[in-house]
């Protein structure tokens, strides 16, 4: 809405000054800040804070009203962890609906939704967040820790990541960036969609052609399923995800500027992904106010709904700043999580010995004698350090 009324305030100012007449848009001259990415990014931020904050105690009562509760693991399956954790039984869950509405909020006020990096990124969030609602919904509904069976799960998860995909390599607006290694005058040189890069090699590692759709459908899936690996305890997936989202949202914003990008960092530049800060700032915003709720002891949980969104969305954005491999560094707390399942799943398969005391690895620290609340914060502060570390290898080489 922002970004349209700025597009109305400056065709009006152009017109009257071609008319050198003085009218309303003169008057509201103020209109301009609006054309800043920046601005509206912050005001995206403190916009889904406060509508994550406003309506967070309404969406709890009703919730708690609906007996929407967490079903937790019996002792049977997870012994002593039932024993950490049993007082949480009966908190609702599905809390990533409060998530999910203060970023469109904040997009819808403060971003051009018609971007395409901001429109693949919403619908994939929003994508995923309608298959975590399902899968809640089948999980309360049925009083069980399992919902939506993995298989089919999978199939939609890859259905909703194969269209994203399909639309980040065919999309044009999103398919071509400029070459930060051809020189500044040459801007019909374009790094392809389908280009593999990492900050500190000038050159992109390999391009994959129409293979990098598959590439894409596993980066997304990863992401989202990672995001849902983590969130095992009370605020840990939504403090990582502020410094995650924090992360790529300068990214964003650097990427989109050509100077910065191509003649200073040498990244690849597209002028219309500096738009995305704003959809990753409402993220960051939606997640502190989430945070309020959700931090130790929390009140409520995001769910499914909540951390399939996240990681589509972080999948998205990781994808659309062309830094999929950075993702390893800046979600490093989603990958070492992922990373223990799979270490652990076959780790018992193949030698029929567990590597942890549990995974994902934030139960493993638990079951170790850490509090939770301890295993929350020293993995915070871990995921700060990572978003911080990622930061500065764009400026290594």
């Amino acid at each position: 809405m922002l970004y349209w009324i700025y597009q109305t305030w400056k065709n009006a100012f152009i017109a009257e000054k071609q008319a050198g007449v003085e009218g309303w848009a003169h008057t509201f001259d103020v209109l301009n800040l609006f054309q800043y990415i920046t601005f509206r990014a912050a005001l995206a931020c403190m916009l889904a804070f406060i509508v994550s904050i406003i309506i967070g105690p309404r969406v709890i009562r009703k919730l708690i009203s609906l007996k929407v509760g967490q079903p937790l693991r019996t002792a049977d399956e997870v012994h002593k962890l039932a024993e950490l954790h049993g007082g949480k039984i009966g908190t609702p869950t599905m809390g990533g609906v409060m998530i999910l509405t203060a970023v469109f909020v904040a997009v819808l006020v403060c971003a051009n939704p018609l971007n395409p990096f901001v429109a693949v990124c919403v619908c994939t969030m929003g994508a995923c967040g309608l298959l975590g609602f399902c899968d809640d919904y089948k999980k309360v509904k049925e009083k069980k820790s399992a919902g939506i069976s993995s298989r089919t799960k999978l199939f939609w998860q890859l259905v909703i990541a194969l269209i994203a995909a399909s639309f980040f390599y065919f999309k044009k607006e999103i398919s071509g960036f400029e070459d930060p290694t051809q020189g500044f005058r040459l801007a019909d040189l374009k790094i392809g969609i389908d280009a593999i890069c990492f900050p500190l090699f000038k050159e992109p590692l390999l391009n994959l052609g129409i293979f990098v759709i598959p590439f894409f459908a596993i980066v997304i899936i990863g992401c989202s399923n990672a995001v849902n690996l983590t969130d095992g305890l009370d605020g840990l997936a939504t403090g990582c995800t502020i410094t995650s989202a924090l992360a790529y949202a300068v990214i964003a914003y650097l990427a989109g500027h050509f100077y910065l990008a191509t003649e200073y960092l040498k990244i690849p530049h597209n002028e219309h992904i500096g738009e995305l800060a704003v959809f990753l700032m409402a993220l960051v915003g939606a997640g502190f106010g989430f945070l309020w709720f959700n931090c130790y002891p929390a009140s409520v949980f995001m769910g499914d709904t909540g951390s399939l969104a996240i990681g589509g969305a972080l999948g998205s954005v990781a994808i659309c700043t062309k830094q999929e491999l950075m993702l390893i560094i800046i979600g490093g707390i989603f990958v070492m999580e992922a990373l223990s399942v799979i270490l652990q799943v076959g780790s018992y398969k193949t030698r029929k010995k567990r590597i942890f005391r549990m995974a994902p690895i934030h139960h493993h620290f638990e079951l170790g004698g850490w509090k939770e609340s301890q295993v929350i914060i020293r993995f915070w502060l871990i995921s700060i350090m990572l978003a911080l570390f990622g930061l500065a290898l764009f400026k290594i080489r």
